[in-house]
């Protein structure tokens, strides 16, 4: 007979497999190395035994998903002690013999084993039988169910463990949301060509614990299924600032394409003036039917507003979404006008970017430009907009709503 190695020689775990998956290959390779009929994963819960995973080679009651009491099953009193976890004919057995589940199952031999987590404590059992009694069942069979079962036991807590932290992410973005602990401010833009403020990007700040950058709340609230929850209540209250902002200026909006190609995306923007937004699309978001997407903007793009393409150079997917989405705007990433001035490369691929922008007619905005020299390389690379901390840090809005109309008229 093989050994427990080469059992378990047998099962090659894909990291790449969902934790259910696993298992059920896993369950499937005991119970057919045992030679059993019928091989379950049982989960003890509130006073039940319910099987999670089956797997058999003839037709059975037991199913995956249903229960019965568990102080009626062999699990309990294997756990316990009341029964050996080798049973080789239960009918020939006092203990079992008299237990109803014996004949409505059918149990001839039966092997199973406590499936123990990390913590101590007692998820279930791992368990097979066959309907006709078997005196061949040993310590070697019993040695590979545990191997079997403290490897299995390590999947479900990992996936359990898993879940706990998907519950509590939920819980904490749900708050965040639901107790407004974010806030938007207001970075401007200006225009080269005259010095004017023509605009501001909208950013959201957290209050709430943990305290961290803004892309890694977002990027927990798309990890737990509430990215678009958290993405329209950070657009809200940034457009709920738009009217006092200084008239003639722009707002800078981000959403994603899952959430432009959701139904009712148009209402998010019912009663502001279409023409006084631009939304931006990041290059970094996936686009998975750029038709879709574009057909999605088209009535809201219709009524004035513009598209911009966030984040270029930063990645090869803001060259798809310019080519396939047709942007009034592009804007050239700070990894990219970071240096301009000293950086021959970036300077070349800002230059190019530029001249395509033109030739398409797409407007050019540089983001997180930081020095004079940067602003002076830039101006003369032909970029008309921009902004970053040397024109204005992120602001409040009372901050904002008071920003003077051009770059002359600071006082700062």
């Amino acid at each position: 007979m093989d050994d427990v190695a080469s059992v378990l020689s047998k099962f090659r775990e894909d990291a790449g497999d969902p934790a259910g998956v696993r298992l059920r290959k896993m369950l499937a390779i005991v119970r057919a190395h045992l030679g059993m009929d019928v091989g379950f994963v049982s989960e003890f819960a509130e006073g039940r035994r319910v099987f999670r995973l089956v797997d058999a080679g003839v037709e059975t009651a037991v199913v995956a998903g249903a229960s019965d009491p568990l102080e009626e099953s062999y699990c309990q009193r294997i756990v316990d002690g009341r029964l050996p976890e080798i049973i080789h004919d239960a009918g020939a057995t006092t203990a079992t013999a008299k237990l109803p589940v014996t004949r409505a199952l059918s149990i001839g031999a039966y092997i199973g084993v406590p499936m123990r987590l990390r913590d101590g404590c007692v998820y279930g059992t791992l368990c097979c039988f066959a309907r006709q009694p078997d005196r061949t069942l040993g310590r070697r069979d019993l040695a590979t169910l545990r191997a079997f079962a403290d490897l299995m036991a390590e999947i479900i807590y990992g996936d359990i463990e898993a879940q706990r932290t998907q519950d509590e992410c939920r819980a904490r973005i749900t708050g965040t949301i639901t107790r407004s602990e974010f806030t938007t401010v207001y970075q401007p833009i200006y225009d080269l060509r005259d010095n004017r403020l023509t605009g501001f990007e909208a950013l959201t700040h957290f209050a709430a614990e943990p305290h961290r950058a803004p892309d890694l709340w977002f990027a927990e609230a798309l990890h737990a299924g509430l990215g678009g929850d958290l993405e329209i209540a950070a657009l809200r209250q940034a457009c709920a600032g738009l009217a006092r902002l200084p008239r003639g200026t722009s707002l800078s909006v981000n959403l994603s394409p899952s959430v432009i190609t959701e139904p009712g995306f148009t209402t998010l923007f019912d009663g502001l003036p279409a023409d006084r937004l631009i939304l931006e699309v990041t290059e970094h978001a996936k686009v998975a039917d750029y038709a879709a997407l574009a057909a999605a903007l088209q009535p809201m793009r219709a009524r004035g507003l513009r598209l911009a393409v966030d984040d270029a150079g930063a990645g090869h997917a803001s060259f798809r979404h310019v080519l396939d989405l047709n942007p009034d705007i592009i804007k050239l990433d700070m990894s990219l006008t970071r240096d301009v001035d000293r950086d021959p490369a970036r300077r070349a691929l800002a230059l190019a970017l530029t001249a395509f922008g033109l030739a398409i007619g797409s407007e050019i905005v540089a983001e997180g430009v930081e020095t004079g020299a940067e602003l002076a390389a830039l101006r003369d690379i032909g970029v008309t907009k921009v902004q970053g901390f040397l024109l204005g840090r992120p602001l409040s809005l009372d901050e904002a709503s008071a920003l003077p109309a051009s770059l002359t008229e600071r006082t700062d």
